[in-house]
């Protein structure tokens, strides 16, 4: 059994940092999803695939792990790189613009 610490991103529908803060630890699935022969529904009999748990820390999700003996892969976070000058709309319409605007 083996689980994936990590920090999730954000989602592509929000644009504040809410529920990036925390640690997730994950297992990776066991076993190959199969096809349903009758309805076609794709289904695994790995529970564990299922569990996702939440942590406040990095250390708590690793001193959790090594607690009962689960190996597990640690994935860093990217950094942020916020843009160097965020500008409004109403910027497209200063009168101090460098460049000519046109249409």
């Amino acid at each position: 059994m083996r689980a994936r610490i990590y920090q999730p991103a954000k989602t592509a529908m929000q644009s504040g940092t809410a529920k990036t803060h925390g640690w997730v630890l994950e297992f990776a699935p066991a076993s190959a999803r199969e096809v349903d022969p009758l309805m076609g529904w794709t289904s695994s009999g790995d529970m564990e695939a299922q569990v996702k748990l939440r942590f406040e820390t990095r250390e708590a999700a690793e001193a959790y792990a090594t607690a009962r003996g689960i190996a597990f892969d640690v994935t860093l976070p990217h950094d942020r790189r916020p843009n160097i000058r965020a500008r409004g709309y109403g910027e497209n319409f200063a009168t101090d613009r460098k460049g000519a605007w046109t249409h």
